[in-house]
């Protein structure tokens, strides 16, 4: 590089850095925000989504109906069909919202909701986002659409830079997930907006599950709604963002790949003409403390102490699915206390083929020989997309997916949390976090019986012996396969995750 280059380079970081410097601790004032809570009961009752829910909620007191969304389009058509249905109000919020057919898609069904009426209250970590600043700058001006930003940066040019000086408030999240309408009818589970969430990514297509819900449960989601909305960590888009260009509109891409999932009738379309397919059962929202976003939440108000308090230890079987699995040592201590007092303990997580995360799939690695060593049962999911179609079952998660996304586990046939909760350091210390707790011996089944039936057809399972660690692979016709080293790796790769693990970074995964 000549001189004059590095010279230009040189000044260029120098004002990059002068940039942050002088701009992260700006953050603007929180005294100007609008004050907005959820619908009173008797509005949201008169809505079309609240007749449809209040005869079904009447035959099922004190209980909740659920439908669990495992096809991947048709999770995307199902909140479409949502925001459609709504009369009053819309509450949305995510981790990531991407700037591509899926983000746009849904952007604008909430832009056609305001554009009728519809209060629209968003709420994305600013984390997430990327491409999308003037559009929501120009939906937040619409009177009917409010867009705030969770834990935002104050620098908008290369915003991940101000990590570098402004580390521990960036580094806590808002990794909640959930979309509301009318105060009758929510969404919320593993995914966020974008694609690979849908099935219609050109790269890593996700394996995800969430929940429609309706009855008492979405009432407290309509409450965690609000507090977060009033929190600290959250900022209007205005005080934020810079002013919309003129004439900046949401763009309305053609529905593409989820054309044929629209086209089908959905558990939106059959709860508005009474036909619904719901399972009713006890169900309770469990959520961190907004004030984990800036780490200042009391041990109550964390998610790990609320799971434990409702759903206790298991005393027969626990099954865990969680595509990022860093037990750490307590953790694993737990986990191998439990097998001792003869629970049955079974993990699927993410192969090193199939994670979207290295370094996180390192970080769990380091510990596979000890979880097994404890008698914990191990499964790697498969890269699928390289699979032939046929020869992969549909099961829990669906049939499609190239690498796992979906946050749940199942306790002793009875209990079953979905959610956004990763098994990591960082969501039991940094990251906000929510789900529900659903007491339906059906789906804990469901997802008992997985484990034995369709997930050793989409993965690995890990075994280790005198000559180390074995990934054990079913085969087309029932025969193990055995492979010796991590199953679609490099050398390269396996060397990374060994210098990786000796790094101290737990707490960051």
């Amino acid at each position: 590089m000549p001189r004059s280059a590095r010279t230009a380079a040189g000044w260029l970081a120098a004002l990059l850095l002068l940039g942050l410097l002088t701009g992260c601790d700006r953050l603007p004032s929180l005294g100007e925000r609008t004050e907005s809570s959820a619908l009173p009961p008797e509005e949201a009752r008169r809505t079309p989504l609240g007749r449809a829910v209040a005869p079904l909620a009447e035959d099922h007191p004190g209980r909740s109906g659920f439908a669990t969304l495992t096809d991947s389009p048709g999770a995307l058509a199902v909140r479409l069909r949502l925001i459609r249905a709504a009369e009053k109000a819309l509450d949305v919020r995510y981790y990531v919202w991407r700037d591509d057919r899926a983000g746009r898609l849904m952007l604008d069904a909430l832009h056609d909701a305001a554009k009728r009426g519809v209060r629209v209250r968003l709420l994305v970590d600013d984390n997430g986002l990327d491409g999308l600043d003037a559009t929501l700058a120009a939906l937040d001006a619409h009177p009917r659409f409010q867009v705030r930003l969770f834990n935002p940066f104050t620098f908008r040019t290369f915003k991940r830079l101000e990590f570098l000086v402004d580390l521990p408030r960036l580094n806590h999240r808002m990794h909640n997930k959930s979309l509301t309408a009318d105060d009758q009818a929510t969404i919320s589970g593993g995914r966020n907006i974008g694609d690979e969430y849908f099935g219609a990514a050109e790269g890593p297509l996700f394996a995800d599950l969430d929940i429609l819900a309706v009855g008492p449960v979405v009432g407290a989601m309509a409450d965690d709604f609000d507090r977060y909305w009033a929190s600290d960590s959250a900022y209007p888009a205005a005080t934020v963002l810079p002013p919309p260009p003129e004439g900046e509109a949401v763009t309305t891409p053609e529905a593409g790949p989820y054309a044929e999932a629209l086209d089908r009738p959905g558990p939106v379309t059959r709860l508005l003409a009474g036909t619904a397919e719901l399972e009713w059962a006890p169900m309770e929202l469990v959520s961190d403390d907004p004030a984990k976003g800036l780490g200042r939440a009391e041990p109550d108000g964390l998610i790990t102490r609320q799971l434990l308090a409702r759903m206790g230890e298991p005393e027969d079987r626990l099954d865990l699915i969680s595509p990022y699995f860093v037990p750490t040592r307590t953790g694993l201590s737990t986990l191998g206390k439990l097998v001792d007092q003869g629970v049955e303990v079974r993990v699927l997580t993410n192969s090193l083929a199939a994670t979207d995360v290295f370094l996180v799939h390192a970080g769990y690695a380091k510990y596979r020989e000890a979880a097994l060593d404890a008698g914990i049962d191990l499964f790697e999911m498969r890269a699928l997309a390289d699979q032939p179609e046929e020869e992969v079952r549909a099961g829990l998660l669906g049939s499609s997916g190239s690498s796992l996304h979906a946050k749940t586990f199942a306790i002793d046939g009875e209990h079953v949390f979905v959610g956004t909760f990763n098994f990591d350091p960082r969501s039991a210390n940094l990251n906000t976090e929510m789900g529900f707790i659903i007491e339906s011996p059906g789906l804990a089944e469901r997802i008992h019986s997985s484990f034995a039936d369709t997930i050793p057809d989409s993965a690995w399972r890990v075994g280790h012996d005198a000559r180390g660690l074995y990934w054990l692979e079913r085969g087309p016709d029932g025969e193990a396969i055995r492979h010796e080293t991590e199953p679609h790796s490099n050398l390269w790769q396996r060397m990374g995750m060994a210098i990786i693990a000796w790094l101290p970074i737990d707490w960051l995964l």
